[in-house]
């Protein structure tokens, strides 16, 4: 799917499906006659069936992406991790030998599958309301679907398309200095470490994961 170096490269199931539950908006494109679509939506992970699983989501019924997109075609969604900028003045091996530049670390799950719609509106009930539990479970006071009158939630439940998606393939990419030094990515690590933003923090948090392994 992706240009992903060996060093790069997550193989481990289980992981990827972790970073895909704690991500949960996705970026899905597929193709259709005049080109591609993009949309950018929250997808539940469902492990079953073995071997990769299925996830599901939906998108507004005014959204070309699900009448226009060629669902006979894989599609593909992303999982963007956390990401931060790295700067070539971190690495110890610079003062030796100049031979650095910038780059970025990030962390990327992406999914190949087949697509199908559902419509009918206690599926899509279901599936908002599993949606709803998974993003309102930390909340105080969590919201739940029979809060809104039941009304209302047949009208958004009309404005909605259940989207889902097999997968075929999932591939992860974590590109975590891995092929730096131990030095190099011991100073990444502490200058990421240091720095006050949220992204900077999580992936200086997975590199000091790596690296004790």
């Amino acid at each position: 799917m992706i240009y992903n170096p060996p060093a790069f490269r997550e193989t481990d199931l289980a992981a990827m499906h972790a970073q895909i539950l704690h991500s949960g908006l996705a970026t899905l494109i597929s193709v259709g006659t005049e080109g591609p679509f993009i949309s950018h939506l929250p997808m539940l992970l469902d492990p079953r069936p073995e071997p990769f699983g299925t996830l599901t989501g939906h998108v507004a019924r005014a959204n070309p992406q699900w009448k226009e997109s060629d669902f006979k075609k894989p599609v593909i969604a992303m999982f963007m991790g956390p990401d931060a900028y790295v700067s070539p003045n971190w690495y110890p091996s610079k003062a030796e030998h100049g031979k650095a530049v910038p780059t970025w670390n990030y962390s990327m799950i992406y999914v190949r599958g087949r697509i199908e719609t559902f419509q009918e509106a206690e599926e899509l009930r279901a599936h908002v309301t599993a949606l709803t539990e998974r993003f309102e479970q930390n909340a105080p006071d969590p919201w739940q679907v029979s809060d809104a009158p039941e009304d209302y939630l047949q009208r958004q439940f009309k404005g909605i398309v259940g989207l889902r998606l097999t997968i075929e393939a999932i591939e992860g990419k974590a590109k975590l200095s891995q092929n730096r030094s131990k030095a190099d990515q011991d100073a990444v690590v502490a200058a990421l470490g240091a720095s006050g933003r949220a992204n900077d923090l999580a992936v200086s948090g997975m590199m000091k994961q790596r690296t004790s392994e």
